[in-house]
């Protein structure tokens, strides 16, 4: 009688199950490694040669872009409003939500003159 080859459903790196795609668990004491979903079984030496590197990176500092304060084109929205450090006409703006729905938005200001910003809670 011919053996029946079963053939796998998925290609995939040897910490992934080929039947159902669910990641297998490490190798522990037993011999063999089995998938928690379905009937898979693995033979845990399969796994001998294989390193396992990871590292997680947390808060990627992202580059600033630096506006020329020679720019003219403001960005955002222009609000007539004085700005109190430097004395400008005219500052940007940003709205957000920063509290429950029933209260106010806040308004974020900011000078493209000197730069610094003032915030508002309506």
């Amino acid at each position: 009688m011919a053996r029946l080859v079963r053939k796998e459903a998925f290609e995939c790196d040897p910490d992934f199950c080929p039947r159902c795609g669910s990641i297998l668990p490490l190798p522990g004491e037993s011999d063999v490694v089995s998938c928690v979903l379905c009937d898979f079984k693995k033979d845990a030496s399969e796994f001998e040669d294989i390193e396992v590197h990871s590292r997680k990176v947390f808060n990627i500092a992202k580059e600033k872009t630096s506006n020329s304060k020679d720019s003219e084109e403001p960005l955002g929205p222009m609000a007539d409003r004085k700005c109190s450090n430097c004395g400008h006409e005219g500052m940007t703006y940003t709205t957000r939500q920063t509290r429950s729905a029933d209260e106010g938005q806040t308004v974020f200001f900011s000078c493209p003159q000197c730069k610094i910003q003032e915030t508002e809670y309506s």
